[in-house]
């Protein structure tokens, strides 16, 4: 898995922009953006502000790029927060946020009125379930993972583990990284209610590493090398990037920068910097995202998969 480290990201990335230039940038003006000076290619700086909100498992890939752009366009001021893809989607379609980000598409929430929402798929991210290192299991079975997280099966022993309670960390309502678990890993069947509830996969993933039995669900940016959580095989397919593409490994989701109708000046620089070589050929992978272009199938809102 990928190591989440952003400073690593970041120092390499600023030395790659500053020997080359910045040339990937989009700019425009508009309401949000003045343009300023230029360089050698003759892109221009933009400046303004924007907020950007929603999913936590876009946040760390969003920050790292902001903090890139925002070293090129110093007169540029990019906040991201996370809150979950429901507080993204619902920011953006009322106008709170520049930029709502979701790993669930807009149509599959019932609340939100997507219709004058720009869809801009800028990654894939793959999902799946983690545990504590020290439970006694690698890989589980759908049907095991379907019992661990709707309460079925309660210790570890059961299915072959060491002889420990499990405590189930689970995601919000809100959360598009519950929806999709959800979805793609439980076959629709919902978590049991007797778990932890956190807003934050930063903190699903301290409380799993620092929970003896703990099990949850995060995206493959959120594990790291010093192994804190255990990534489980599902139906013996590991959690790797490779797997995703291919279609082998099913839970994941597309990465969705929402904006309200077509994005003008900075907010429309930014999406543009999402899709330069800079962040589709090194932020995500680096980040440990998968770029869109590498997927060997897709999807639409309705789940149906297809080979590309």
């Amino acid at each position: 898995m990928k190591k989440l480290n952003l400073g690593a990201v970041f120092a390499a990335f600023l030395l790659t922009v500053a020997a080359c230039g910045s040339d990937d940038e989009a700019n425009t003006g508009g309401d949000n953006a003045s343009t300023g000076g230029s360089d050698e290619n003759n892109s221009e700086e933009v400046s303004g502000s924007i907020l950007v909100a929603g999913s936590s498992a876009m946040e760390p890939l969003v920050a790292a790029a902001s903090e890139v752009f925002m070293e090129e366009n110093l007169e540029a001021s990019i906040s991201v927060q996370a809150g979950g893809s429901g507080q993204g989607l619902s920011s953006i379609a009322s106008g709170q946020v520049e930029i709502g980000n979701s790993d669930v598409f807009a149509e599959e929430k019932d609340d939100i009125d997507a219709s004058n929402l720009i869809d801009h798929r800028i990654a894939v991210v793959g999902m799946g379930p983690a545990a504590h290192p020290e439970v006694g299991v690698d890989d589980l079975s759908t049907e095991e993972m379907i019992d661990i997280f709707t309460g079925e099966v309660t210790n570890w022993s059961e299915i072959g583990g060491v002889d420990q309670d499990i405590v189930l960390v689970n995601r919000p309502d809100s959360s598009g990284t519950r929806d999709t678990f959800v979805k793609y890993g439980l076959e629709g069947n919902e978590p049991s209610s007797d778990a932890i509830t956190e807003d934050s996969s930063s903190t699903v993933r301290q409380i799993i590493s620092e929970t003896p039995g703990a099990i949850g669900y995060l995206a493959f940016s959120y594990y790291d090398d010093q192994g804190s959580v255990l990534p489980l095989s599902v139906d013996g397919v590991e959690q790797t990037d490779e797997n995703v593409m291919s279609g082998d490994f099913p839970i994941w989701a597309y990465m969705h920068s929402y904006t309200n109708g077509e994005p003008e000046g900075l907010t429309k620089a930014f999406i543009d910097f999402l899709f330069s070589e800079t962040v589709q050929d090194g932020v995500i992978p680096e980040m440990g995202y998968i770029p869109e272009t590498g997927m060997q199938v897709e999807r639409d809102a309705e789940g149906n998969e297809t080979a590309k």
